[in-house]
């Protein structure tokens, strides 16, 4: 009688033959052993912030320590942006202060709406005076229609105007025409800001320390709505906002122009009193409300600059962040060389 199974060999003891070349260990801790090559130093290494800092100091020095010229630019490495990001025909423009410096702006305007018993003061005054001396449509239209209008989230005031969409610049030509100007240039960066509050209070303060501009990417940024001409308390009609169409392609220009790139971050290391490039041409780029700065406009910056603050306040929105950068270089570039 036969033992079933009694002669089979145990599972998993059989050594399975092996079809490739049998290689030996000989060797192969010798790169072990042998111990790792030398650190190099900071400086050398192009992704330390020492060897940001080194970067950017020898490309303004190869300049010859000059600001950028307007001559001479390097070709631009997007295409012009003239369409706007909106797909409406139209923008409103609400409150009192906005619809004021947008008509002392010039811009070009549609119609200028004004709520029935409105309560006149100075500004309201100017705002009739300066749209019948341009031959504006003034329409009277009851509370609740401007509210439709103009959103029933939106302030209005009682005023509002009917604009069309902004017209963007190119970031190349805001920096020409700073230049063109003998003025240090001094720009503020959009890299994912997405509520269009903070856009508006960027511009503000843009205009209030000095700056010169505004740039936002084209894509998976707010542009210049109804909302951001609200908080921006009509600074956007004498504050250019210039439109890229790829962001991180438009910072590197720049650099070979000579403007340093400043990254803001909460974990920078650059503690933002210590900054000593306050009076040179400077682009801060300020991150998304929630994921902050991108990878790629990261590695494109010299510098991150973080702005030290209470640790028992974890951060600060894209809008003060700005505007704190903004009132120390300011302070910094007021300051007697």
């Amino acid at each position: 009688m036969k033992s079933s199974g009694a002669n089979k060999p145990r599972a998993g003891a059989v050594r399975k033959s092996s079809t490739g070349k049998q290689v030996g260990s000989g060797g192969q801790g010798r790169q072990a052993l042998e111990g790792k090559k030398p650190t190099p130093k900071a400086v050398d290494r192009p992704y330390h912030p020492a060897g940001k800092r080194k970067a950017a100091s020898d490309r303004f020095a190869a300049a010859g320590g000059k600001r950028p010229s307007s001559t001479g630019a390097p070709q631009r490495a997007a295409t012009r942006v003239s369409k706007p990001k909106q797909s409406d025909e139209f923008e409103v423009v609400t409150g009192r202060n906005s619809v004021l410096e947008a008509l002392r702006a010039k811009i070009p305007v549609t119609a200028l709406y004004i709520a029935t018993r409105i309560e006149y003061d100075d500004r309201v005054k100017e705002v009739m005076q300066i749209a019948t001396k341009r031959g504006l449509p003034i329409l009277e239209v009851m509370r609740p229609e401007l509210d439709r209008l103009a959103g029933f989230d939106s302030v209005h005031q009682g005023l509002a105007l009917k604009v069309p969409p902004y017209e963007y610049a190119h970031p190349t030509d805001l920096l020409d025409k700073i230049v063109a100007s003998g003025r240090v240039p001094l720009l503020v960066a959009l890299d994912g800001v997405t509520d269009p509050r903070n856009l508006g209070a960027i511009i503000r303060s843009v205009a209030a320390f000095g700056g010169h501009g505004v740039i936002v990417p084209q894509r998976r940024s707010v542009g210049l709505t109804a909302a951001a001409w609200k908080t921006s308390a009509g600074a956007a009609a004498r504050t250019p906002v210039a439109m890229a169409s790829n962001l991180t392609q438009t910072l590197k220009a720049f650099k070979e122009r000579g403007v340093f790139v400043l990254g803001l971050d909460g974990e920078g290391d650059t503690p933002l009193p210590e900054l000593s490039w306050a009076k040179e041409p400077l682009v801060v780029v300020v991150g998304s409300e929630g994921k902050g700065l991108s990878r790629l406009v990261t590695e494109t910056c010299d510098a991150i600059v973080s702005i030290p603050i209470n640790s028992s306040t974890e951060s600060l929105n894209a809008g003060i962040a700005a505007s704190v950068t903004l009132y120390e270089i300011s302070k910094q570039r007021a300051k007697k060389k």
